[in-house]
């Protein structure tokens, strides 16, 4: 079938998406779902073993919808003609293959500039384009260690932790989507395409933020704190009645606010808490004295409670229990596909809203190759011809 778009926002540009596993598929998915003309180039079957999971998997599934796939072997000079072809029709190109692979196929930005000059590549690597680890695999979890993120994760002292999601591969692939969309508008003023980078690596120190600027700029290393905030108290994880919640508090009007919303103005007259440095400092006995406090009400009722009282606050949930927040509902943070082949299923919605040309679940990821030729005729490949590249297994 044509390509459906999934928004009008960006139905305009073509993407040719060579990426695999996660970050390459989230910077895809974003234009995708705002409605891109996005081509996934997968390996002829049986070239290679499939990244990513199964096809039919929960995290295919979420990182492929919108897209159209057809088969094509790189490493084949017909194959090669035929990206090319298709580059010059494009506007973007994304891969994450490591920084040599391009190189030896033949598709790095200087020879897809010769044949499209305002294409747009964007390489997401895990180390970088260049340098001394230009060449070493890339894996989130390693990028995790090396961006500091899992020194300042978990509680102080039980050794390093990881994040529960791969945020190093989720926020290299966001950065890259940034950057491909700040290509694109910067050349309707210069016509010309560039080259667009982001890893793994400096995605995760970016995400270090405030941590990062602590140590920068004033030489702090920060360390593990566990569910407490690094420099602001009180907040962290409270244990309630029958469960735990979050209680997040700066300042002083605030503290006040938590200490009269618990019943416990006392508290504001100890000098171990008065200031937020102290009770930073203290934090131990001052976590201590609030859950002692919460202990005698209910996760529920203390939200409504301290909610009254303008202290942002909320429960922890398990993950069914997120999707179950009447709040979660209604924003309709799952949104339903339709599959052929699994018929009809939840995945997580596009997080950004636009109020004229939103972002939809047009199509479900696509089967193997189910685009090729329509594409190829789109290229002007007649049948006899797309038979002839798929018994020689170009396609």
């Amino acid at each position: 079938m044509p390509h459906v778009p999934a928004s009008t926002a960006l139905s305009r540009f073509r993407v040719l998406d060579l990426s695999r596993v996660r970050a390459g598929p989230t910077c895809v998915r974003q234009l995708a779902d705002f409605g891109a003309d996005v081509i996934k180039i997968e390996s002829p079957p049986g070239m290679e073993a499939p990244m990513g999971g199964p096809r039919e998997g929960p995290d295919f599934q979420n990182l492929h919808r919108n897209k159209r796939s057809m088969t094509l072997n790189l490493k084949a000079p017909e194959g090669l003609a035929i990206f090319m072809k298709l580059a010059n029709t494009a506007d973007v190109v994304v891969e994450n293959y490591r920084p040599d692979v391009k190189d030896r196929l033949g598709i790095d930005y200087e020879s897809l500039a010769k044949v499209n000059p305002r294409i747009i590549l964007a390489s997401i690597s895990g180390f970088g384009q260049d340098g001394p680890y230009r060449d070493r695999p890339g894996f989130d979890q390693i990028a995790q260690g090396m961006g500091g993120f899992m020194s300042i994760t978990g509680l102080r002292g039980q050794g390093p932790v990881r994040a529960g999601t791969a945020i190093a591969d989720l926020s290299a692939g966001l950065f890259a989507a940034l950057g491909i969309l700040t290509a694109l508008l910067e050349r309707e003023v210069s016509g010309r395409g560039q080259w667009v980078q982001s890893s793994l690596l400096m995605s995760q120190i970016a995400l270090l933020d405030f941590q990062a600027a602590r140590f920068l700029m004033k030489g702090e290393v920060p360390g593990q704190a566990g569910n407490d905030h690094p420099t602001s108290m009180p907040t962290s994880a409270y244990k309630t009645r029958d469960g735990y919640m979050n209680i997040a508090a700066t300042g002083e009007a605030m503290w006040r606010r938590v200490c009269e919303g618990i019943g416990r103005k006392d508290l504001l007259e100890r000098e171990d808490f008065k200031g937020e440095a102290n009770r930073s400092k203290n934090r131990a006995a001052l976590n201590g004295e609030i859950n002692q406090s919460l202990a005698a009400r209910s996760t529920a009722e203390w939200i409504e409670i301290l909610g009254a009282a303008e202290v942002p606050c909320g429960p922890i949930y398990s993950i069914d229990q997120v999707f179950a927040d009447p709040q979660v509902r209604h924003i309709g943070a799952a949104a339903t596909v339709k599959s052929r082949k699994l018929g009809e299923f939840r995945i997580v919605k596009q997080a950004v809203g636009l109020s004229r040309t939103p972002a939809t679940i047009a199509s479900a990821p696509p089967e193997l190759g189910e685009h090729t030729d329509e594409i190829l005729g789109d290229l002007g490949y007649d049948k006899a011809a797309i038979e002839a590249l798929r018994q020689k297994k170009v396609i």
